[in-house]
């Protein structure tokens, strides 16, 4: 895993994930030990949008625009789907894996968490959720709770942590166009 392999998600089905808090971006509390993230932003108004917005998260729309390859066997609308992202070229980028660990797919709130898999830079979780709130609003939200695992992330922390912030900076852009495009 890494960088100049190309990791197949088919082989990493079995593969455990790399912390015990799996599920913990639905709980009100992100768990201790980690450093943690919260974006809650309105994008848009009203149902179109909201499916719109809905779309956008079940097409791996976020992860795109950060200009990560994905290579995926399922939908993130399933629990077990196991996802490499790849950063850089495809056989010279880094593989990030994940494993998705809940979705809801139905009702006026709908998103998935995906955790990290052996060979991930970072260790934990993150979730995408999009909810339409009675008033009409359409509300994104981002969470993740996170420590740095591979050497390469540990050896220089600050711009591990920079990249994640502009990752998310970028998840949250695409959410708010798709609010947006029609």
């Amino acid at each position: 895993m890494g960088l100049l392999r190309a990791v197949s998600p088919a082989d990493l089905r079995d593969a455990p994930l790399t912390y015990a808090e799996v599920g913990a971006t639905r709980a009100a509390e992100l768990p201790a030990g980690y450093r943690t993230g919260t974006w809650t932003e309105v994008v848009g108004s009203g149902r179109a949008a909201f499916e719109r917005v809905a779309a956008a998260v079940f097409a791996w729309a976020p992860q795109c625009s950060t200009g990560l390859r994905v290579r995926a066997t399922g939908s993130p609308g399933e629990v077990g789907t196991v996802v490499v992202l790849t950063a850089g070229l495809p056989r010279l980028g880094y593989d990030i894996p994940c494993r998705v660990v809940w979705a809801s797919t139905t009702g006026d709130e709908r998103g998935f968490a995906y955790g990290s898999l052996p060979g991930h830079p970072e260790s934990g979780e993150e979730c995408f959720t999009v909810r339409l709130d009675p008033g009409g609003d359409v509300v994104a939200s981002i969470r993740v709770f996170s420590r740095l695992a591979s050497p390469a992330a540990r050896l220089v922390p600050p711009a591990s942590w920079a990249l994640q912030r502009l990752a998310t900076a970028r998840y949250r852009a695409t959410l708010r166009r798709a609010a947006r495009d029609r």
